[in-house]
């Protein structure tokens, strides 16, 4: 490949004169060619330009092929060189001494400029040494999404900037009717390995990191030949896309699709944010175009090129995030992972936290292992008041117990503890059964379906009233569902204008678990186990019914979703009371057999953890109000004596081998 031709720079130092009341707004010249006159029997040439401008110096640029270098030889005796503004008539610059590489000269353009006057200067050098002075030239832009491209690739030509491009990125540009050079006539070199290598060149990295107030930089990368690159646009391979598709790609593709010269690119940029915008989300072209406008002060488009190099930073964390969560999924074998870091992005600024002195605010989880896990972080809110920091918490409680049964299920929460769950075949009836199991605490709680709601779902949710006096209509914060019907969502927004109405995919506890505590995090799986993963293991002389059965485990996977200590006491498919939080596990056990009151009869039990105690306490307490069978995890020292009671009053107990603590 041939060697770059030099570029033959004028500069023009407007200077007002005795005759000139000041010189000419160089911001307002749009010159697009330069017409080299030629003296001494040399021929006339005319060139492609581009141009810089200070508020004080106008520089233009041209590069001269080797044939021309006779011309640049006589540069400084040209008499005269035509500006050519796009649209107008040339503007004249004559030199007074053709022989002095620094004359006074008069320019005119009897269209457009008045007269003005000043000095030029004649000087061949390097590539990019002039556009740093000028602070407009050069734009590299790399995209694989390509949103908005059209619009930023002609507001970048409007603004007169040269477009540096490679790949299919290059090709759209040129589709999109804007001329764009391709990195390999920068470089001087070809991409190579398979694509691998094509920015990783000092003529792009030198031109981006190069500090534009530091003369030693300047001078290195002129006497290389390199010119600055102003503006590198840039996003990067789509890695989570490639490692998340199915079906899963190989291990050798998925290494492929991680970006190098993308990030390398993006984090020069960004450090060198001084003289160079760097730009990785299409959301901010607009902004970008408007920074770069003249009528835009200089401390604003600085503060714009600081707030980008912050997000230039963190979209390549997030990126490398992803790529060493996946790594360690090939090479980790299950054990936790010696440095995580977790990719999040800004869902929602909150109305505040838990309490209004706490600012808040909600971020979605960008992690692999979250990609199309459903749940209350990818859900769509068609209707209400914004979502507060409490309503997350609560809506993620009754969403989760609601997804972990397989029947139709409907869960009604309140301070993410469930006060109400039924499971039947009818959505309306599991509705009413819900709400019958605590009417108090259900109002103002958060109604969770793992089923569609239809329009006479969403009929009955707006018109049932409350079992406490059969006139209050239940008022909630949020409804959320899987789906709605076009017709159910309608006529539930009727119920009040503040409803949140939520659609979120399913989700039961799954996956990674994380935990602030002061200073760290804890990490666990999540609770995910299931009442068909187990055993239930009769230690009793009485056998439990097939109905009890079914009753404990439905128990069982509702106790899981209460605080420690809990307890839930159900009976066909439905919670009739629940005791939560409590510090001993008696109090528990005595709340729950409170809200059950009547229905306690032929009723079973479920505890989180062991009874410690048996005579006289929790057990014999459950016994006596007549609950029938009981099932804790087993494991006390005194397993025995729950046996023993039980065996007394003829009821049923079951282990289950497994504990279910929730703090």
């Amino acid at each position: 490949m041939c060697a770059p031709s030099p570029l033959t720079t004028i500069q023009v130092k407007l200077q007002p004169g005795n005759d000139n009341p000041g010189p000419a707004s160089p911001s307002a010249i749009a010159i697009d060619r330069f017409r080299l006159c030629g003296t001494r029997g040399k021929r006339d040439a005319e060139l492609p330009c581009s141009i810089n401008r200070t508020p004080s110096i106008v520089l233009i640029m041209a590069h001269l092929s080797a044939s021309m270098s006779s011309t640049v030889g006589v540069a400084a005796g040209t008499r005269s060189a035509f500006l050519r503004p796009s649209g107008s008539s040339p503007i004249v610059a004559r030199f007074a001494d053709p022989k002095a590489a620094r004359s006074t000269f008069h320019s005119v353009d009897t269209k457009t400029y008045r007269p003005t006057f000043g000095t030029a200067k004649f000087a061949s050098l390097p590539r990019g040494a002039v556009a740093a002075q000028a602070g407009k030239g050069r734009a590299l832009l790399s995209l694989s999404d390509k949103t908005n491209l059209d619009m930023l690739v002609k507001g970048l030509a409007e603004l007169g900037y040269e477009i540096i491009s490679t790949g299919g990125t290059h090709s759209a540009i040129e589709k999109a009717g804007v001329p764009v050079k391709q990195v390999a006539e920068v470089t001087g070199f070809p991409e190579m390995l398979d694509g691998r290598v094509k920015t990783l060149h000092p003529a792009i990295h030198g031109g981006i990191l190069a500090i534009r107030d530091s003369k030693s930089h300047m001078d290195a990368i002129a006497s290389h030949n390199i010119e600055p690159i102003d503006l590198v646009i840039v996003n990067l391979y789509p890695f989570r896309q490639t490692v998340t598709s199915t079906p899963t790609p190989s291990f050798e593709d998925c290494v492929e699709n991680i970006d190098i010269g993308g990030p390398a690119m993006i984090r020069a940029a960004a450090k060198n944010m001084g003289g160079v915008a760097v730009v990785v989300d299409p959301s901010d072209y607009a902004e970008l175009l408007t920074s770069l406008h003249p009528s835009t002060d200089a401390a604003t488009a600085a503060a714009f090129k600081k707030k980008m190099a912050w997000k230039a930073f963190q979209h390549c964390s997030s990126y490398d995030a992803q790529v060493s969560e996946w790594m360690w999924s090939q090479v980790g074998e299950g054990a936790p992972a010696p440095m995580m870091t977790v990719p999040l992005q800004l869902k929602e600024t909150l109305r505040y936290g838990e309490n209004p002195h706490q600012p808040a605010a909600f971020y979605s989880d960008l992690s692999l292992r979250e990609f199309e896990a459903g749940g209350v972080g990818n859900s769509v809110v068609h209707w209400g008041k914004e979502m507060s920091y409490n309503n997350y918490l609560d809506a993620n409680a009754a969403y989760e117990c609601c997804s972990d049964y397989d029947a139709a299920t409907c869960v009604i929460v309140k301070h993410t503890n469930p006060c109400g769950i039924a499971s039947k075949g009818d959505l309306k009836e599991a509705y009413r059964l819900a709400v019958k199991a605590d009417p108090i605490s259900a109002f103002g709680g958060i109604v969770a379906f793992n089923r569609e709601v239809d329009f006479e779902l969403a009929k009955e949710i707006r018109e049932f009233r409350s079992p406490t006096d059969d006139e209050t209509r239940m008022f909630y914060e949020i409804v959320i569902a899987p789906s709605y019907t076009a017709e159910g969502l309608e006529h539930l927004k009727g119920k009040s204008k503040n409803l949140r109405i939520v659609e979120a995919k399913t989700r039961a506890p799954s996956g990674l678990s994380l935990r602030q505590v002061a200073g760290g995090w804890l990490q666990q799986s999540a609770d995910s186990l299931q009442p068909s993963e187990i055993e239930f293991k009769v230690v009793s002389e009485k056998q439990p019914t097939e109905q009890e059965l079914k009753d404990l485990k439905f128990a069982w996977t509702a106790v899981k979703h209460v605080k420690s200590n809990a307890i839930t006491i159900a009976k066909n498919d439905k919670l009739l009371g629940m005791g939560s939080g409590q510090p001993n596990r008696v109090n528990s056990v005595r709340i729950a057999l409170e809200k059950a009151a009547d229905e306690v009869k032929g009723s079973v039990l479920a505890s989180d953890a062991f009874f410690p105690f048996s005579w006289g306490d929790s057990v014999e307490i459950a016994c006596q109000a007549g609950v029938t069978a009981v099932a804790h995890p087993g494991g006390s020292l005194r397993d025995q004596e729950a046996v023993d009671v039980c065996n007394k009053y003829g009821v049923a107990l079951v282990v289950t081998g497994h504990r279910h603590f929730r703090h």
